[in-house]
């Protein structure tokens, strides 16, 4: 596992003194050994004895005390690089723990974050008492915070009953083994550069190669391939032709003809139905790039494509012109593009181009096709110039 110090353990187990006079003050004798992993292991090194730490001076208490708070901490020892300690509170390290005794795996070393797995358990070196049952592991990310402040984060409130230590006791010792695990420092990632999807590509391939095809679509003499399940997944119009109860008759064989389109708008909307992008139209002029979106508007709506619609209305709203916008706008009311008939009126009735779009040719077909809609323009005109 990555990380520096590698798997290691505590010093040596825990060795904490009780004098058997429950109130007596003398100073507790215990001990921590590091051995560190991967192997030759270093010979276990006896740390010097701490002083008892915490809240009543050096007071002892039996396990049988009420009162929480007091601790014994370890000498400091070497983990990965970094220093540790470990909290031992035998009453408990809160009112709380009444009953248990607290243990805390603390981190010294100042200015610093990592990440730490770790175990205590209690052994009996002396007799032949098996390693206490009563494990922890922990997995933490260390900040050099005092555990003072959020205990639980560090290690267990509640470790052990008083009464079930009681059996590791040997001659007013108590051995704990810490088993610590230096993942690794807690750093900020290198974060890989993702590419983007390419299934689009691959999905355009899937079209070009016909591998797999099922069906096949006749458009002005000219043939194309097909998958049902795709058009259908891509299409509801397709996906009632193809499946639907009311299924088209021609359905059921192999060649469907479709009428009312020319074949490089079919051609077209395939393609946006495997890649869910619309063909470069780079080899063609700004009249035709405009004609051959218009068509492939009227083949989304057929279809349903809603957003193949609203791609070509987007393209539709950049390209306007005196001579065209009457017939775009045309197209806009009989397909239900409200973003583009609104576009258009705008541009109908700013910088004074009413009598320029009245004199082009488009403007007879919608007067034909939607009178509603002239009717709506100018009257929105005559109110434009009264205000």
């Amino acid at each position: 596992m990555a990380g520096s110090g590698g798997r290691c353990r505590s010093p040596p187990p825990v060795h904490s003194a009780w004098p058997a006079d429950p109130y007596a003050t003398a100073a507790p004798n215990h001990w921590f050994e590091a051995t560190a992993f991967p192997p030759p292991p270093p010979t276990p090194v006896a740390a010097p004895p701490p002083a008892m730490i915490g809240g009543g001076g050096g007071r002892r208490r039996d396990f049988g005390s009420n009162d929480g708070g007091e601790y014994i901490q370890s000498a400091t020892f070497a983990i990965g690089g970094y220093d540790w300690c470990v909290r031992y509170y035998p009453d408990g390290e809160t009112q709380d723990c009444r009953g248990y005794v607290s243990i805390f795996l603390e981190l010294l070393t100042r200015n610093a974050k990592v990440r730490a797995e770790y175990e205590f358990r209690l052994v009996d070196s002396g007799s032949a008492l098996p390693p206490s049952p009563v494990t922890h592991l922990f997995t933490n990310n260390y900040n050099t915070v005092d555990p003072d402040e959020d205990p639980a984060r560090y290690g267990a409130h509640r470790f052990m009953k008083q009464q079930e230590v009681k059996p590791y006791v040997r001659d007013d010792c108590l051995e704990i083994e810490c088993e610590v695990l230096v993942i690794n420092p807690i750093t900020k990632l290198e974060v890989q550069d993702v590419p983007p999807s390419d299934l689009p590509n691959h999905l355009g391939k899937l079209l070009d190669g016909k591998r797999g095809a099922d069906v096949t679509f006749e458009v002005k003499g000219e043939v194309f391939s097909a998958h049902k399940i795709m058009l259908a997944t891509r299409s509801p119009v397709f996906d009632a032709q193809l499946y639907g109860p009311m299924r088209d008759v021609n359905a059921t064989s192999k060649n469907i003809i479709i009428k009312d389109m020319e074949a490089p708008v079919f051609k077209a909307l395939l393609h946006f139905i495997y890649t869910d992008s619309l063909p470069a139209m780079d080899d063609i002029d700004d009249g035709e790039s405009q004609d051959m979106v218009k068509h492939l508007l009227v083949a989304a709506d057929r279809y349903a494509m809603d957003r193949m619609k609203m791609m070509c209305e987007d393209i539709l709203c950049k390209s306007f012109d005196v001579e065209t916008v009457a017939t775009t706008l045309a197209l806009a009311d009989q397909h239900h593009c409200s973003k583009l008939k609104y576009a258009c009126v705008e541009y109908i009735l700013s910088s004074n181009r009413v009598n320029a779009v009245v004199a082009s040719k488009g403007y007879a077909h919608l007067k034909r096709s939607c009178p509603a809609v002239m009717f709506d323009v100018f009257e929105r005109a005559t109110k434009s110039r009264k205000i």
